[in-house]
C-alpha cells in the first residue's frame, strides 16, 4: 500500500492507495497547512501516520505533491501557497523521519500523471494538464513520459506573460496568464462587469460588488443567467489565450481541464475549447486537440503522488 500527499496553501491532504484499485482511496486524512518549514513536516508525518493507523499497516513508499518549484532531487524551492517556506529539503526530511522511499513532486505534475493512467486522458500519449484554482498550474505528459524540465520545475505555466502591459500580479509580474485565467481573475472579471452595471445579478447575489467571488459567477451560470454567461465566455477567451500558447508549444493531443473551476462543468470547458480552436494556429488544417474535463477531482494531485511512490520505489 502506497501514501500520496498534496500539500495546498491551506490543507494538507494525504491518501492511503492500494495497487489493487489506486483510484479508490482506502482512507483519506486532512490537516491545516502551516507556514512554517518545520511544522510543515511535522503535519505530513502527522497524516501519514494516522493513515498507517487507519489502514493498521506500513506503507510501502510515500509521495508528495505541492503547488511550486520543486526540484527533481524533492528540494522544494518556492511555493506561492506557502511563501514563508523556501529551500525545504521535503524529501531528505521525510526520508529521515519515515525511513523508506519518498517521491516529491509538483502537484500540477502529479495530477497530470493520475489524469493520464486513471481519469481524463487514459489512453492519450501527449497530454497537457491546466489546473484553475487560485492560481494557474500545469503538467505535461509527453510520448507517455512526465515532462519535467532541467530543474523539475515544467509546468510553471500560470506565470508566462499574455499581457506585456497588463496589471501588476502579486508576484510582481506584469500580465501574467494566471492574473485573468485563475479563480481570483475570474471573480474580478466579474466584479468589473457589476462595475460597469452589466452584472446586476452578481451583485444582488454577492451583497456588494466588491463581495462578488467566482463562485457567484459559477451559481447564476448553472441558472443560465445570460451575464454570467457573458463573464464566463471572456473568461474562457483569457484561458484559451495560455491554452492556445500550449498547444503551439507542446502539439498535445488532449488538454485537460482541472483545479476547482472544472466544477463549473461544460459552459467553461466548451468555452474554453472553443476560443482554443479560434486562437490556434492553423486551426481548420490541424487536426483539432481534444480538451476535456478533469475525472478524479479534487484527489488527482494525491493520487498521482502515489502513483509515483509506487513506480519509484528501490
Amino acid at each position: 500500500m502506497f501514501c500520496g500527499l498534496d500539500i495546498g496553501g491551506t490543507k494538507v491532504l494525504g491518501l492511503a492507495v492500494s495497487p489493487e484499485d489506486p483510484v479508490t482511496p482506502v482512507a483519506t486524512r486532512r490537516t491545516a497547512t502551516i507556514n512554517d518549514g518545520d511544522a510543515l513536516i511535522a503535519s505530513m508525518v502527522e497524516v501519514i501516520n494516522g493513515l498507517e493507523a487507519d489502514c493498521g499497516t506500513t506503507f510501502s513508499a510515500v509521495g508528495v505533491g505541492v503547488a511550486g518549484l520543486v526540484e527533481s532531487t524533492g528540494m522544494l524551492r518556492y511555493s506561492p501557497n506557502i511563501d514563508v517556506v523556501l529551500d525545504l529539503d521535503v524529501r531528505r526530511r521525510l526520508r529521515e523521519e519515515l525511513r523508506r522511499p519518498v517521491v516529491v513532486d509538483n502537484e500540477a505534475t502529479a495530477a497530470a500523471w493520475a489524469e493520464s493512467h486513471y481519469g481524463a486522458a487514459r489512453g492519450a500519449r501527449h497530454v497537457a494538464l491546466v489546473a484553475l484554482g487560485t492560481g494557474v498550474g500545469t503538467g505535461f505528459v509527453l510520448d507517455g513520459r512526465l515532462y519535467r524540465g532541467w530543474n523539475g520545475f515544467a509546468g510553471e505555466s500560470g506565470h508566462m506573460t499574455i499581457e506585456l502591459s497588463g496589471p501588476e500580479h502579486v508576484t510582481g509580474a506584469s500580465g501574467p496568464w494566471e492574473y485573468y485565467a485563475s479563480g481570483t481573475g475570474l471573480g474580478r472579471l466579474a466584479r468589473q462587469a457589476a462595475e460597469r452595471g452589466d452584472f446586476e445579478s452578481a451583485t444582488a447575489a454577492a451583497g456588494s460588488v466588491r463581495a462578488i467571488r467566482g463562485e457567484h459567477v459559477h451559481d447564476l451560470v448553472a441558472a443560465g443567467e445570460p451575464d454570467a454567461l457573458a463573464v464566463l465566455d471572456e473568461f474562457c477567451y483569457y484561458t484559451a489565450i495560455g491554452v492556445a500558447n500550449l498547444v503551439h508549444v507542446l502539439d498535445p493531443e488532449m488538454v485537460v481541464i482541472a483545479g476547482g473551476l472544472v466544477e463549473i462543468g461544460e459552459p467553461l470547458v466548451r468555452g474554453v475549447e472553443t476560443w482554443t480552436h479560434r486562437l490556434v494556429l492553423g486551426g481548420s488544417q490541424r487536426r483539432r486537440v481534444q480538451i476535456v474535463p478533469a475525472q478524479l477531482g479534487s484527489n488527482a494531485s494525491a493520487l498521482g503522488a502515489a502513483l509515483l511512490a509506487a513506480e519509484n520505489q528501490y
